[in-house]
């Protein structure tokens, strides 16, 4: 099914969306035409790749890509499709290789994807050159890498990766700097969750700061119930953290919101009190900001850990933590399917305890047993259903806080309790859906 440029247009207003754009395959093949394969998509970082042969498997779309540091130090960025009858190449996450084989017919690869040998070669035409651009494993056009951050285009034209981050820049520098030695580990340990509903919901969800008191109120109950003592366990990190979606209206209307172009945004911290939130005495905190300061001084010190944003959200696919050191990464896999791979970092130079409380947040947040996750993932799976069975009721309200944006000098804008991180993704999906000459 095609879908023309003028199609797309009629799908998203001012205050409203189609269902279409949650529901339809055409849209949803589209999306990953024009968005994931032609923006920079995040693939690695480069921790995981310190050695030559070091490799981790990521995802651009829909498809599966292979990134790899080469023999003299450079990041490669290939398909893994064997080029002789497609089967996949390379089946582990991570690892350090000198070569893929693929388990089919025995076709070799080097860490570049140039095909270096195979089964049998006399029974092939005198042709065939293995060695051939085409026999290699597809590179992406474009790498390129942002303070340990490696991202991918699979677009040769398009702009540099650092304009195309542009505000969400502080995000990346903020979590670096938080090491006093300007170095962070991604933990390759990492919880891998499907949810049944449509991408684009994960990051609607991620700035909306009126759901937390009514999806995660059966959590924020739990953490009321359990009393005010700590536990030796994790020194009340967990019911703090669950603790912090029971926020009044009042107190969420408080919370601001930044709309960025380009479709990313970010707010406010949540964590206001308890162990994640600075307090008098924290002899944990109390030492690592000490190694802080003298490594940056007193006044650099402070403005990096005083920096409090929360779910920096750069579109398409990726949600940063800075100061609880954590990554999101969302893949598309179909309309209404959607996988969320999430993180931790390790901040070099820091104290160990630093990076228990790291480990703690991902495990309370982004886990199986998350009951702040499961509340999300099931309203998520609820609005996959309500829209799909929605008859003449097409389209998806995103009015609240319509008109009451203030703008920023970089192009963003700034409000509270709104949908405006939701309509500017909308206009970033629209302008991706509609740009060039398709038709």
């Amino acid at each position: 099914m095609t879908v023309t440029v003028e199609e797309i247009k009629t799908l998203v207003q001012p205050n409203a969306v189609h269902k279409r754009v949650y529901t339809d395959q055409a849209i949803f093949d589209l999306e990953i035409e024009r968005i994931f394969n032609k923006t920079w998509i995040f693939v690695a970082h480069e921790s995981q790749l310190r050695n030559a042969g070091d490799f981790v498997r990521a995802r651009i779309g829909t498809q599966d890509f292979i990134v790899t540091r080469g023999e003299n130090g450079e990041t490669n960025v290939i398909q893994n499709r064997c080029t002789h009858r497609g089967a996949t190449v390379c089946h582990e996450p991570h690892g350090n290789t000198k070569r893929f084989v693929c388990g089919y017919h025995q076709w070799m690869f080097d860490l570049g994807g140039t095909l270096r040998g195979l089964p049998h070669r006399q029974s092939y035409p005198d042709t065939f050159v293995p060695e051939s651009e085409q026999y290699a494993l597809k590179k992406a056009p474009r790498v390129a890498e942002y303070r340990g951050f490696i991202f991918a285009s699979l677009s040769a034209t398009g702009p540099d990766l650092e304009t195309f981050l542009g505000p969400m820049l502080v995000a990346i520098d903020n979590l670096v700097d938080r090491s006093p030695v300007g170095k962070i580990e991604l933990v390759q340990t990492a919880f891998r969750l499907e949810y049944k509903g449509n991408w684009k919901m994960h990051h609607e969800n991620a700035n909306d700061t009126i759901h937390p008191g009514v999806v995660h109120n059966s959590s924020v109950q739990t953490a009321r119930q359990h009393g005010p003592e700590n536990s030796s366990f994790d020194f009340g990190q967990t019911r703090e953290m669950l603790q912090a979606n029971g926020f009044s209206k009042k107190e969420w209307e408080g919370i601001e919101q930044v709309a960025v172009p380009g479709g990313h945004s970010y707010m406010d911290g949540i964590y206001r009190n308890g162990l994640l939130a600075r307090k008098e005495i924290d002899p944990v905190r109390d030492a690592y900001e000490e190694v802080m300061i003298k490594a940056y001084g007193h006044e650099r010190a402070r403005s990096i850990l005083d920096l409090d944003r929360f779910n920096n959200l750069i579109y398409p696919n990726i949600n940063i933590n800075a100061q609880y050191h954590q990554l999101r990464i969302v893949h598309p896999v179909a309309p209404d399917r959607t996988l969320v791979i999430s993180h931790c970092f390790k901040l070099i130079g820091a104290p160990d305890e630093i990076f228990h409380r790291a480990v703690r947040f991902l495990t309370n947040l982004g886990s199986p047993a998350s009951m702040i996750y499961g509340d999300d993932a099931a309203i998520f799976e609820r609005c996959n259903v309500g829209i799909r069975n929605s008859g003449e009721n097409t389209w998806i309200d995103m009015q609240r806080g319509l008109g009451l944006e203030r703008p920023l000098p970089d192009g963003s804008t700034i409000s509270a309790a709104t949908e405006a991180p939701i309509r500017a993704q909308f206009h970033a999906w629209l302008d991706y859906m509609t740009a060039g000459d398709q038709s």
